[in-house]
């Protein structure tokens, strides 16, 4: 279970518990100014990984953080079109040229793109090496930072390669959501109201309430979200470490979402774009299933809408794309879709056993001029 704490006013810590592997999230202002704070966790040398948008902007901070510890970076191209294979490989190429051996850190810095290329860099690296995430987007912060899954993209599937890799520290510095885009910003609202949708109603309603606070970016009320945000994952991954159960919750709405994101092309969506019409599927289906009413489905529209995110796919994927790419889905079982379905906001299951005609139905709700 998540333990929160606090390490001063501005610093929040949840721990996250896997006994003797358990770590802590620290969310707050300036932590990469924190003297010392970010070599606590540092073992032997630290190799950073991060993009060509993040690197000007925050790579000499963290190599100031680190001080004297020998260090080396590698910057990738920036965008989900390069988190595959030949883009991993850089990272590789870095390590073994600079003779890191396995007593060393990798440091992701940056989105969820470099949050899970370099993990599973870590976690593939001479068969495993420790790593910090430094999530430097709101949804990295609240979701893909946290909780150990690490990979890469193939042609045919989101994240179909990869491993469980914990990390030994998530260090969320609010300040670097200062120089985030709007649109990218919003996008990470997905994940967050996502967590209302599947655990707690009463943050769902806050999130109702306080919307407009979050799109001002009121530093209170983003603290706020990030922080219940980590607390729900914790809890939930701490329980289920490696997706044998409850954990599968936290993928609401992504089957429908990964395929939207395959199907128009990785990058032409952000993540929380597409997941969030995939949210809306999700609640439409789990409505034609007779497990919650229209009004909760309608209140899961307004939300996003008010967010400023889409609440239907593209027109360029349609049915055919979707069934497509749902069957090869990282939770399909002896060739059976499992889908996350809500009963109540705050309240998901997952459910295999649901009426094939009913997810066809749903699909051509919101595919109707696409329908095979």
């Amino acid at each position: 279970m998540s333990t929160p704490s606090s390490t001063n006013q501005s610093t929040q810590t949840v721990e996250i518990d896997f006994g003797p592997r358990s770590y802590p999230i620290m969310i707050g202002d300036g932590l990469l100014e924190q003297p010392g704070l970010l070599n606590k966790f540092v073992k032997g040398r630290a190799m950073i990984v991060t993009n060509e948008t993040i690197a000007p902007l925050y790579l000499q901070k963290v190599l100031d953080a680190l001080g004297n510890t020998p260090k080396a970076s590698v910057v990738l191209p920036d965008g989900e079109a390069h988190k595959n294979l030949d883009t991993l490989d850089l990272i590789f190429d870095a390590l073994l040229t600079e003779a890191f051996d396995r007593g060393c850190t990798i440091i992701a810095l940056g989105g969820g793109v470099v949050g899970d290329m370099a993990g599973y860099a870590a976690a593939s690296y001479q068969r495993g090496v420790d790593f910090i995430q430094i999530p430097t987007t709101l949804l990295a912060q609240v979701d893909s930072s946290v909780g150990g899954k690490t990979g890469v993209n193939h042609r045919l599937g989101k994240n179909m390669i990869g491993a469980f890799h914990q990390p030994v520290a998530v260090l969320a510095d609010m300040t670097t959501l200062s120089t985030l885009p709007d649109r990218e910003f919003k996008a990470g609202l997905a994940e967050v109201i996502k967590y209302g949708f599947i655990i707690d109603e009463s943050f769902f309603t806050w999130l109702e309430n306080n919307m407009p606070a979050l799109l001002a970016r009121d530093s209170d009320a983003i603290a706020h979200a990030v922080r219940r945000s980590c607390e729900i994952k914790a809890d939930v991954v701490a329980a289920d470490e490696y997706e044998r159960g409850q954990r599968a919750l936290l993928n609401f709405g992504h089957t429908f979402g990964h395929a939207i994101e395959a199907g128009m092309g990785y990058g032409n969506w952000l993540h929380g774009e597409a997941i969030s019409a995939g949210m809306v599927m999700g609640l439409e289906m789990s409505l034609r299933c007779g497990m919650i009413d229209a009004q909760s489905v309608e209140r899961g529209r307004n939300l996003f809408t008010a967010v400023g995110l889409p609440t239907t796919p593209p027109p360029e994927v349609d049915k055919d794309t979707f069934l497509r790419f749902m069957v090869r889905d990282k939770k399909v079982i002896n060739g059976a879709i499992r889908l996350i379905l809500l009963e109540n906001i705050g309240q998901a299951v997952v459910s295999s056993d649901f009426k094939v005609e009913i997810l066809h139905e749903t699909l051509e709700h919101f595919c109707p001029n696409h329908s095979a």
